[in-house]
């Protein structure tokens, strides 16, 4: 551990004070893909815009709970039927405090 961490300080040590210091206006610019930086990437977002990615990762997370539920759906039985009747009703009454809400719509 101490051979790995000496080589990395050295190493680094070394390529700062030998390597080349030119800084000119074209080094010192932000870069992005070779196009030239238009305006503030601070722009303020609706939050909406995030509220729905949100909503969508949380709904699709669930939704992916019902996947091993249909590949066993004979092994599981009526109670498995029930349960998954339970989990897809919460599912519906999130869903629809999400709507009484206002949360998708973009006005």
């Amino acid at each position: 551990m101490v051979v790995a961490i000496g080589f990395v300080v050295t190493t680094m040590f070394f390529t700062h004070k030998l390597g080349p210091k030119r800084q000119t206006a074209d080094k010192l610019t932000p870069f992005e893909s070779g196009i030239e930086v238009v305006g503030n990437a601070r722009t303020p977002v609706s939050i909406k815009y995030f509220l729905v990615a949100i909503l969508f990762v949380l709904f699709d997370v669930e939704v992916i709970f019902m996947y091993p539920w249909a590949v066993n759906f004979k092994q599981m039985g009526t109670e498995g039927l029930i349960e998954m009747f339970i989990f897809m009703a919460t599912l519906l009454l999130g869903f629809i405090y999400v709507l009484k809400k206002g949360a998708l719509d973009w006005n």
